[in-house]
C-alpha cells in the first residue's frame, strides 16, 4: 500500500504541502514507513543526527540506508547495519539541502525505542528531521535556517505542541542530535511551542 496517497493527517489548505510532501525539499522515497494510528495527532518534532560512515559528511550513505540501497563491502561499518530499515521525513545536509523521504502524513521509522511524557512509540506522533553531523562536529548555520524555516512550515499544517532530541526521547540509547547542536534557533521560532532538548 502507498501509504502516502492515504492521508491520515489533516492538513490545512497552505499551498506548500501536497499529501505530506513539502514542495521546496528535494524528494527521495524511502519505502521504510507505514500508515499511522488512525485519529492520532502528529505533535512532536524529533531532532535527530546523522552521519555515513560515522563523522564523515557529504557523501549518499545516509539517503542508501533510507531506501536500502547500502552496500554492505562499501565500508567496515556498513556490515553492521546491513539489513536495518530506518528512515526519517527529513534530512538536511550540511549546505543547507532539504531532502524528503517520507510524507509528514505517514509514519516514517526514525525513533524506535521511545517515549515522550508517558506516550510510547514516538514514531506514532512525531516528525523525524535529522541532520547531517555527529556528536563532535557544529553544524553548519545553512542547516539551522533550513531547520528553522522546515520547523515554520510544520507549524502552519500540524498540531506541533512540542520539539525535541532524539536523545531525549530515548536516553541512554540514543546521543544526538548532540552536544554541538544549538537549540537557540529552534528557540527563536517556536516560540509558542515547547523545546525539550
Amino acid at each position: 500500500m502507498n501509504y502516502a496517497e492515504k492521508p491520515t493527517v489533516a492538513l490545512s489548505g497552505d499551498p506548500r504541502w501536497v499529501d505530506g510532501w513539502l514542495s521546496s525539499a528535494h524528494r527521495i522515497v524511502s519505502p521504510n514507513y507505514d500508515q499511522r494510528p488512525d485519529a492520532m495527532p502528529v505533535d512532536l518534532v524529533v531532532i535527530h543526527a546523522i552521519s555515513l560512515p560515522p563523522g564523515q559528511f557529504g557523501g549518499d550513505g545516509v539517503m542508501q540506508l533510507f531506501t536500502n540501497t547500502l552496500d554492505p563491502q562499501a565500508h567496515p561499518y556498513y556490515a553492521g547495519i546491513a539489513g536495518v530499515r530506518v528512515s526519517a521525513h527529513f534530512f538536511i545536509r550540511r549546505d543547507g539541502l532539504l531532502i524528503q523521504f517520507v510524507p509528514i502524513t505517514a509514519r516514517a521509522w526514525h525513533a524506535g525505542l521511545s517515549n515522550w511524557q508517558g506516550r510510547d512509540r514516538c514514531n506514532d506522533f512525531s516528525v523525524g528531521i535529522e541532520l547531517e553531523g555527529d556528536d563532535e562536529t557544529a553544524f553548519e548555520p545553512i542547516q539551522y535556517q533550513t531547520l528553522q524555516c522546515l520547523l515554520q512550515s510544520l507549524q502552519t499544517v500540524l498540531p506541533i505542541s512540542a520539539v525535541t532530541s532524539h536523545s531525549h526521547i530515548a536516553p541512554g540509547r540514543k546521543t544526538d542530535p548532540g552536544p554541538c547542536f544549538d537549540w537557540a534557533p529552534v528557540r527563536a521560532v517556536c516560540t509558542d511551542i515547547a523545546v525539550v532538548p
